[in-house]
């Protein structure tokens, strides 16, 4: 049976005017950015896109007392930003609310159809009397959106389009910020070409942004290109959280945002829900909080793990061992908590953030059913083999087709 509803979503009866494509970024707030920078860049191979400086926004009495300020935009594509790092201590001072576990959580971030999308989204939120923290346009990144944080606080974001770094890897330079914008603007609004055409005709260097510079040499082989690491991510997320309310949060992921729940499990009495945004078996996963002291993850954050996805089984286990040489504390948890992932590991960041490794997730098709328990591999994380079946959605989902570095 399709969805049906009371809005036309391009020419389709949909339940709200929108839906959700994909996660689009994610972000945490750190005690020191340049630390976490070497983890990240160094070591997972992010690049950094952009930097900001929250000092201007800061009241002169608190800068000197917050600690680092300037945080980052990263990417592993040609999205803008697939990952932001920002300074726990002038994010705090500049947001209260974020000085809760659930403010480690940076923003989860997803992705709409149409800029039409968010503006139709941003109505729909507030004549229901759900709270907005804010919307507009975003710089860098140029990416239209609001603000609607989860009932425990975890800041999520709905936009449409983002800067795109080309093939020489400048992000737009500063001067083409322009007009800020504090909510959705007016519709139609011009086009990203019309706006580059534009700042072209008005003089501003287009190609005077940031590039970041590798971080390593290149001397291990990655299906056949030179890398500074043996790995490539090739997707991010999922995103999973610790819940205090389970009930309320399934509820703002699935009725509000219009995520679709895969799977739930029953893992030693607590109950485990797993939602997705397009084909991939999950792209969010709550988990009971209490789960989070018997796993003995960091108690100062409701951020269970951050995933990221490398390019085959080979590359995983070639991470792994990377990781591991260069002084980073690996995780194996219990496979039965990651329905649809076979084989993963943890690698724990300087602040004690999980990020999940591993090669593939199921897919789920037309009919929208996981692949039944009994038909999934059984994983034993004292025995990873040195080659895996494949399956028949090996390989599948969104695919990263560009170059690897």
């Amino acid at each position: 049976m399709g969805e049906q509803g009371d809005f036309d979503l391009g020419g389709v009866r949909w339940p709200r005017p929108f839906r959700i494509r994909r996660l689009g970024h994610f972000g945490v707030n750190v005690a020191d950015p340049e630390r976490s920078r070497d983890f990240y860049c160094r070591l997972l191979g992010f690049r950094v896109s952009d930097p900001l400086d929250f000092a201007h926004r800061l009241p002169e009495d608190k800068r000197a007392h917050v600690g680092p300020t300037v945080g980052y935009f990263a990417r592993h594509g040609t999205d803008h930003h697939s990952f932001v790092f920002f300074p726990k201590g002038a994010y705090q001072a500049l947001n209260p609310w974020a000085t809760r576990p659930q403010g480690t959580v940076n923003q989860i971030t997803w992705q709409v159809g149409s800029l039409q999308e968010v503006s139709d989204a941003f109505d729909w939120f507030s004549a229901r009397g759900r709270p907005i923290r804010r919307a507009g346009r975003d710089l860098p990144g140029s990416n239209w959106h609001f603000y609607p944080p989860d009932p425990e606080g975890h800041t999520n974001e709905l936009y449409y389009g983002i800067e795109q770094v080309g093939w020489d890897g400048y992000s737009k330079p500063r001067e083409m910020y322009g007009v800020r914008y504090a909510k959705p603007p007016q519709l139609p609004h011009k086009s990203e070409l019309a706006e580059v055409m534009h700042a072209t005709a008005e003089g501003i260097p287009i190609q005077k942004g940031l590039r970041a510079a590798e971080v390593g040499d290149e001397k291990y082989d990655v299906a056949g290109i030179l890398l500074a690491r043996p790995f490539k991510i090739v997707r991010h997320g999922p995103v999973r959280l610790f819940a205090t309310d389970m009930e309320a949060m399934v509820s703002f992921y699935r009725d509000d945002l219009g995520l679709t729940v895969s799977e739930e499990i029953d893992y030693r009495g607590h109950r485990c829900v797993f939602l997705r945004a397009n084909t991939e078996h999950h792209s969010m996963a709550l988990y009971p909080v209490e789960l989070r002291e018997q796993l003995e993850l960091n108690p100062h954050t409701t951020l269970m793990s951050f995933g990221i996805q490398v390019g085959s089984y080979q590359q995983l286990r070639d991470a792994i061992d990377f990781l591991r040489d260069a002084g980073v504390k690996i995780r194996l948890l219990p496979p039965e908590l990651f329905p649809g992932i076979d084989y993963s590991a943890f690698a724990v960041d300087p602040d004690g953030f999980a990020f999940q490794l591993y090669y593939y997730m199921e897919q789920i098709g037309w009919d929208g059913k996981p692949r039944p328990p009994h038909l999934r591999p059984k994983i034993d994380n004292a025995n990873w083999p040195a080659t895996v079946a494949g399956q028949p959605d090996s390989f599948l989902g969104e695919p990263f087709l560009g170059p690897l570095g």
